[in-house]
């Protein structure tokens, strides 16, 4: 009962804001609290599978799903709150009036019997005893939300599907894009050279170096060079003057007559 008393409320206010709140980051940890409030009341009634499943299947699976929504609409996206459609407001509100008085007046309605000790209902062990209820009581609900789960992933997929609308460009198409967008923009027309080439260093954030000892600048990421993050090739390529004379080569990279 302490556990009860203590991580109702939190769940009750969890579960409020979960939905009040309009981005969906703050949307998956209040989704998070309720799941481990829950967890924990399942262990506080000697459940131990059920806070294995409920934290392994429910709290991972289902909060990793909503980081995949995060990472399509964004952290800093929210929802409109322009109504679409008129007096939706108001029906969505007496929808849930009509709801909640239902379930008042059924659980007015309910009698219930003796309630059943814990220690009866997990006597021959709590993952038996509910293995036992799930395929043999209650066997026919079980494998019909294990349908319907199917089917409502199946649908989202067919509803997520769209046709290509466009054939996919083949490896000509996509040099002649480049060709076309060298000649109109100027972009580079092979890949950019990678990083730490013909430098002492390999590291992602170190330019490369072109033959004359300058930085590739194309080299570097540009979220790189916007953090500031870049390292100096040339500072640290110290023997490129000891490389010239060995190659006979001048200060400006010509051959010399040694």
């Amino acid at each position: 009962m302490i556990a009860f008393w203590s991580l109702a409320p939190i769940m009750v206010l969890a579960a409020l804001g979960l939905l009040v709140v309009r981005k969906a980051v703050h949307a998956a940890l209040m989704l998070a609290v309720v799941m481990i409030s829950i967890a924990i009341q399942y262990a506080a009634l000697d459940a131990p599978f059920l806070f294995a499943v409920q934290i392994i299947v429910y709290t991972g699976a289902i909060l990793m799903l909503f980081l995949f929504v995060v990472m399509l609409v964004g952290v800093d996206a929210s929802d409109s709150i322009v109504e679409t459609i008129k007096g939706q407001r108001v029906m969505a509100l007496a929808t849930g009036l009509l709801v909640g008085l239902v379930l008042v007046v059924g659980l007015g309605q309910l009698t219930l019997g003796t309630a059943t000790g814990l220690d009866e209902a997990n006597a021959g062990g709590n993952i038996e005893a509910l293995a036992n209820i799930i395929f043999s009581r209650y066997v026919f609900a079980f494998e019909v939300t294990s349908a319907l789960l199917i089917t409502a992933a199946v649908g989202a997929m067919v509803l997520a599907h769209r046709e290509r609308l466009t054939p996919l460009p083949s490896q000509a198409d996509l040099a002649a894009k480049r060709v076309r967008d060298y000649a109109e923009k100027g972009t580079h027309l092979g890949p950019l050279p990678a990083p730490g080439v013909y430098a002492r260093h390999n590291a992602v954030d170190t330019p490369a170096l072109l033959p004359d000892g300058t930085a590739a600048e194309d080299s570097i990421s540009r979220v790189l060079s916007a953090r500031g993050t870049v390292r100096s090739a040339p500072a640290m390529a110290d023997d490129i003057e000891e490389l010239k004379r060995q190659l006979g080569l001048d200060e400006h990279g010509r051959e010399t007559d040694q």
